[in-house]
């Protein structure tokens, strides 16, 4: 197991985390990544990119950059010619794909894990080698890219692109696009493209809803224009008090889909990050202590608890990607460098957005 004495302070949380607690989560990830660098949501289960390197920026963020690395070269060694990857493959094996549509927002958020990993390391090297394979990622989404700013779900197995927009992924994409973007600035490769299209995209988030499927019942639609970066200052503390009474259950964390009584850990704490880059570090704390009920005894997290009822966790899985948002999220807290940049918006680009039209 991880050692506690290996433990930053940055991942000890009152009432969320102890640093044997931090210790025994951290490692419950490296349990699940395999020697090649996958990592399943739980062995046996599938891989899908965006989780995958949710968890292996998790690991960055407890000091774990070796581990972290072998996630990212996992990726670059899979990566389809087109840019891609496929929605999923069996406990992370790469030729047992087991869903072959190619998600736009998957697809992006390397750009996310692998800026991580550069501020966590400083490791030009790692930049370098990792520089084509975001590039064409990039690429592979802004080919989805539709007429008023938004980005297209995916390609099906056949390449057909299905042209409809989902909100928390394009805002996903939104964070990835500005993430690719310092990248590049930071390789000196200034990509002008790129920021048209980030701007454009934000610019769609903000003032056109209806650009989008509408999918306003999962709290992830609330959040993700915040998280994600588009909707910032009075905007987002607007949107977050709106729907606040409807998405979040005192105490138990933050429901998924309206009006199911299920709250989840990984909504829980991406609202957690959302709430700190707004500045609303109490409220933040708040949501992180209210999911102690979903801890196992491993130090992972179960997905999410049925509160009304029959209660009971449900589903039974305990995810390395729920754990990775929980320390995210705690890191961000703490003070880590490295998550704070990336989830709260320093060091990426600014002033993208064209709102004066459209």
């Amino acid at each position: 197991m991880t050692s506690p004495e290996r433990i930053a302070e940055h991942l000890v949380l009152p009432g969320v985390l102890t640093v044997e607690e931090a210790a025994e989560t951290v490692a419950g990830i490296l349990a699940v990544q395999r020697e090649d660098g996958a990592i399943p949501w739980f062995r046996g289960h599938h891989l899908d990119p965006w989780d995958h390197t949710e968890a292996a920026m998790a690991l960055d963020a407890a000091g774990e950059h070796a581990a972290a690395a072998r996630a990212y070269e996992w990726l670059a060694r899979h990566q389809n010619s087109d840019g891609s990857w496929y929605a999923a493959y069996h406990d992370g094996e790469p030729d047992q794909v087991t869903d072959r549509a190619r998600e736009s927002n998957f697809v992006a958020y390397i750009a996310v894990g692998v800026w991580h990993h550069h501020l966590s390391t400083g490791d030009d090297a790692f930049l370098d080698r990792m520089w084509p394979v975001v590039y064409a990622a990039v690429e592979f989404v802004l080919g989805l890219q539709q007429p008023g700013g938004q980005i297209g779900w995916k390609r099906e197995a056949d390449g057909t692109p299905v042209d409809d927009a989902l909100l928390t992924g394009s805002s996903s994409i939104h964070q990835a696009l500005r993430c690719a973007l310092a990248i590049a600035e930071a390789r000196e490769e200034p990509q002008p493209d790129w920021e048209l299209a980030a701007g454009a995209l934000g610019h769609a988030i903000r003032r056109h809803p209806e650009r989008f499927l509408d999918k306003s019942r999962y709290s992830m639609d609330w959040y993700y224009p915040v998280l994600g970066g588009a909707v910032t200052g009075p905007e987002a503390q607007a949107r977050i008090d709106a729907d606040w009474d409807a998405f979040v259950v005192p105490g138990l964390g933050v429901r998924c889909v309206l009006p199911n009584p299920w709250v989840t850990g990984g909504e829980s704490c991406e609202l957690a990050l959302a709430l700190w880059a707004m500045g609303e570090s109490d409220r933040a704390l708040e949501i992180l202590q209210s999911i102690r009920h979903l801890r196992a005894e491993n130090g992972m997290y179960w997905t999410g608890y049925v509160f009304e009822g029959d209660r009971a966790v449900w589903p039974e899985e305990l995810t390395a990607w729920t754990a990775g948002s929980l320390l995210l999220a705690v890191a961000a807290l703490g003070g880590d460098e490295a998550t704070g940049a990336v989830f709260g918006g320093e060091r990426l680009p600014r002033g993208l957005e064209p709102d004066c039209c459209g």
